[in-house]
């Protein structure tokens, strides 16, 4: 698949997705948007692909949306940026990061430079964010004149807490890494020609020892707790989900390999043995 604004690189079970606007500081555009589902959509389909990793080309993450319509770039009668629903236009950050809220594999971002408005708000649903020592983050929203966007009034405020993210987005201020990692932003700082290296073992130490269905399930369980009442909701789903893992192939397999003193080699497929419980929500996002 051959993309405009973006580039997919296969390290052996990790996908490399890289934003690449590099004249443009990685800018944000809906075909942008577009083309980053889309990518999503082929390396969940394709089960030899275990985790994504999310990062830039060049010297930016994501400056944020391309700004090139001047001042009316955020109105609504423009197209760019909205998706038009009933009576309101969608938010294309947050078609965006509902895509990768729905995602089954591990999502990591690896922060190679400024990132700012969508560039800072599209890597919330990441489920790791590092970054490397070049890396700024600022949620500009106010200071353009507009509000959050990407559900980052839903994500960023469970990552860093309500008043690190009213601080972050009231003020509109760029922090470096060192402060991002002091909030929980993001969980390492690497050196700059170490970070895609870095990040790949990461993504590495996630998914080499664990099935790839029980990542997918424990992924949607954690990230759709927080919309949970009580405990006893995540033990319906948890129930749920241990009978269907407990019957199958991979949880016998899981028990000889340890027994046995020998790595797992798990074959159930996310494309083709998904439980039936599976999606349990209700799939209006």
């Amino acid at each position: 698949m051959t993309f405009k604004t973006i580039t997919i690189e296969q390290h052996e079970d990790i996908a490399v997705l890289l934003l690449n606007r590099p004249d443009k500081l990685n800018a944000f555009t809906f075909l942008m948007m577009e083309e980053l589902i889309s990518a999503l959509d082929v390396i969940e389909a394709d089960d030899n692909l275990k985790a994504v990793i999310i990062s830039g080309a060049g010297r930016a993450f994501c400056a944020g949306a391309d700004l090139s319509s001047g001042k009316d770039t955020f109105n609504p009668s423009f197209d760019s940026f909205a998706v038009k629903e009933d009576d309101f236009r969608r938010d294309s950050g947050g078609i965006l990061t509902l895509r990768m809220y729905k995602f089954l594999k591990p999502i990591i971002f690896a922060c190679n430079g400024p990132a700012v408005g969508i560039g800072a708000s599209m890597q919330l649903p990441g489920d790791i964010r590092i970054a490397s020592e070049d890396a700024r983050f600022g949620f500009v929203f106010n200071n353009r004149g507009i509000v959050p966007d990407a559900c980052s009034s839903w994500f960023l405020p469970k990552i860093v807490g309500i008043s690190n993210a009213l601080d972050l987005t009231f003020s509109g201020r760029i922090i470096e890494s060192h402060e991002a990692l002091d909030i929980s932003l993001i969980s390492s700082i690497h050196k700059p020609e170490n970070l895609i290296d870095d990040a790949i073992k990461i993504a590495k130490e996630l998914v080499e020892k664990s099935a790839p269905i029980s990542i997918a399930i424990t992924r949607q369980m954690l990230w759709r707790s927080f919309g949970q009442s009580d405990p006893y909701d995540a033990h319906v789903i948890e129930s749920k989900a241990i009978d269907s893992r407990g019957a199958s192939n991979d949880a016998k397999e899981g028990v000889n390999s340890f027994l046995e003193k020998r790595p797992a080699k798990f074959k159930n497929l996310i494309s083709s043995d998904m439980p039936e419980f599976f999606p349990w929500w209700d799939d209006t996002d």
